[in-house]
């Protein structure tokens, strides 16, 4: 039983993800979620109770992704390694849940409404965690003297448009969808751009 409620659970969040995302919350109807997921109607109030909580669900869908890519930021870490990591791991969230990644990134252009004070303030700690490791590279030398804030804002832009832009992206390549050596390559050129960019100038 407990198999068959996790996959139902899942086939509703990648249905509302994608719903959300097309459509926004005020839009989505949960009987269009259940039937994208082919799950009667009642079991989305069932798993989730009201589209409010499905809504929560997706958010922290991603959320916590997002948390755990920052991991290797530490201050002793090695930059290239560290840098490296997060990038490769922000490109694997764009590339493994998109359709979350846009709905968390509609939620945060319209003043996260739909995000708990608790969520609001990790989100913002573990950022400033992550800008305070770039700064301490910066005040040892070990980096170039960059603005560490902007360092990582263009990370951010850099790796979540291929969730974000997707049709634009797709577009552009003529690939109705990006194979995983594309991300791979994305990843790669972001990781050569943000490196070669830090390099410590030359005393």
């Amino acid at each position: 039983m407990s198999t068959i409620r996790e996959r139902n659970k899942e086939l509703i969040l990648r249905a509302a993800s994608e719903e959300f995302a097309d459509k926004g919350f005020a839009a989505t109807k949960t009987s269009d979620i259940a039937a994208k997921a082919g799950l009667p109607k009642p079991n989305v109030y069932y798993y989730f109770k009201s589209k409010d909580n499905l809504y929560r669900e997706v958010l922290e869908s991603i959320i916590a992704p997002i948390m755990q890519a920052s991991t290797p930021f530490n201050a002793d870490g090695d930059p290239k390694e560290v840098l490296s990591a997060y990038i490769r791991s922000k490109i694997r969230i764009s590339r493994d849940l998109p359709h979350a990644s846009k709905v968390f990134a509609s939620e945060i252009m319209h003043g996260a409404p739909h995000l708990s004070p608790n969520q609001v303030e990790q989100l913002n700690e573990q950022a400033r965690h992550n800008i305070e490791c770039i700064q301490g590279w910066i005040d040892r030398g070990q980096i170039a003297h960059v603005d560490a804030h902007h360092l990582m804002f263009s990370i951010w832009a850099a790796t979540q448009t291929y969730a974000d832009f997707d049709w634009q992206i797709s577009a552009v390549t003529g690939k109705a969808k990006l194979a995983d050596s594309d991300y791979d390559a994305a990843a790669d050129t972001i990781i050569r751009m943000v490196l070669k960019g830090c390099e410590p100038e030359a005393a």
